[in-house]
């Protein structure tokens, strides 16, 4: 494997995990979250809907906080972000102010997009050890489709679920448990990156481990909504260790 561990973190929730991925052999299939997982995509979001909701008044017209987002916005369906921020106004109109905030979101993100640290690595190992994978995610299909065209991922994922486009969104299971279907994956030989509260609550009702990242929510908040573990980025030792624990049982199967 070309990424190496460069120190040792004996945690317990890193011992946990391995526990956990010893049960997951033979891993069959990684599933990803976009917005936050894949990309640093939050600040965009953040301004997105910091500007237009002063502009519509919101909050008296004093611009949203971060912690606002993060405790309001981040990683919700717009569908229900629209009755939670305007639960006094009607539906469609409220619709209406989420899908301007998403054209201001395309047209800021070919400029300020960017990978989280250590994504294109491990494309490559999962790529070279032939593992499944999807992309799964609330952000609309345009928004999805264009960062991953961004990333130089849309290859790379054969199947992209989108949340409005099951029964239920996240936090529900539902997209998961289509992805894993569509793929032809077990969730007991499958685990999820995931970078919100929702996302977290999603893959853990459809029973697969969830690894966490902290690109911007906090701590606490994701352990609370049920990560298993929680990295930095892509080139988190933890993260590199529980690799390493698998790429053995993963060169196994491929030699069968």
């Amino acid at each position: 494997m070309v990424m190496k561990i460069l120190v040792q973190l004996p945690v317990k929730s890193l011992i946990r995990f391995k526990s956990c991925a010893v049960n997951l052999a033979p891993l069959e299939a990684i599933l990803f979250d976009i917005d936050g997982t894949l990309c640093d995509s939050d600040p965009i979001h953040f301004c997105a809907f910091r500007e237009l909701l002063q502009q519509v008044g919101f909050n008296n017209g004093v611009p949203i906080s971060e912690e606002f987002y993060s405790a309001n916005i981040s990683g919700g369906h717009n569908d229900d972000l629209a009755r939670a921020l305007f639960p006094d106004l009607d539906h469609d109109k409220a619709m209406k102010f989420m899908d301007d905030k998403e054209a201001l979101y395309r047209r800021l993100a070919p400029e300020q997009l960017v990978a989280v640290e250590g994504l294109h690595d491990l494309c490559r190992w999962i790529k070279d050890h032939k593992l499944k994978r999807a992309a799964v995610t609330n952000a609309p299909r345009s928004n999805a489709e264009l960062m991953l065209s961004l990333l130089g991922l849309t290859e790379f994922f054969p199947v992209l679920v989108i949340g409005s486009e099951c029964d239920r969104a996240k936090p529900f299971p539902d997209p998961y448990l289509k992805a894993l279907e569509l793929i032809g994956a077990s969730p007991d030989h499958t685990f999820i990156f995931e970078d919100s509260a929702s996302g977290i609550r999603a893959g853990v009702a459809a029973n697969v481990p969830v690894v966490g990242l902290t690109t911007r929510n906090p701590e606490k908040v994701l352990q609370d909504a049920g990560a298993s573990l929680l990295i930095k980025d892509f080139q988190d030792p933890k993260l590199l260790s529980i690799l390493e624990e698998i790429e053995p049982t993963v060169a196994a199967v491929e030699q069968v």
